[in-house]
């Protein structure tokens, strides 16, 4: 199908709540563009207001690892119950070249549907479980910068304003006020 641009840290569709899926039918199109989008960055996951589109709906790939012999698409995701922490450094493909460690749930009940609307739900764990967390934030309006104390964001301050900077000079006539949707 086709890649899309990634909005980057300062487009402010990162930071509002996506609106939930009611019309399934024009999701093959969209899950397509955001696989090929998600690999042609090099990514494991990501949120489809990621490519400014407020929808609710994620894709996450982690075949190459042994948990997942598929990739997942989830639309209209809820976490239903968490457990456990751990600390992981995770990157995020709307904040390139940040990595930080970021406190999470080992696991998490997750309540879904599938790109046909059927409603399934499933405990992860692992790096999907991670992924799943990450991705539910991005559409949640939430970044990995703000998982991390004040002290922390202030060390990565310059680098948020120069990714803001380049993404204002790459589309200034950009509207981010209307993001794309479907």
């Amino acid at each position: 199908m086709a890649v899309r641009d990634i909005v980057h840290y300062g487009d402010p569709v990162l930071k509002k709540a996506c609106r939930p899926v009611i019309d399934f039918s024009p999701l093959k199109s969209l899950v397509q563009d955001m696989f090929d989008t998600m690999y042609e960055a090099e990514g494991i996951g990501l949120a489809a207001n990621q490519i400014g589109v407020d929808l609710n709906v994620m894709v996450i790939d982690v075949t190459h690892t042994e948990e997942a012999e598929e990739p997942f698409v989830f639309v209209n995701g809820t976490i239903l119950e968490r457990g456990g922490e751990e600390i992981l450094e995770e990157g995020c493909l709307s904040l390139p070249e940040i990595r930080l460690q970021v406190k999470r749930p080992e696991w998490i009940r997750f309540k879904y549907q599938t790109m046909a609307g059927d409603s399934q739900t499933r405990v992860f764990n692992g790096l999907i479980g991670r992924a799943i967390q990450h991705e539910m934030d991005h559409l949640q309006g939430i970044l990995i910068i703000d998982r991390v104390s004040k002290l922390e964001r202030l060390k990565y301050q310059n680098q948020l304003r120069k990714i803001q900077q380049e993404m204002h000079q790459a589309s200034p006539t950009k509207s981010l006020e209307k993001p794309f949707v479907l």
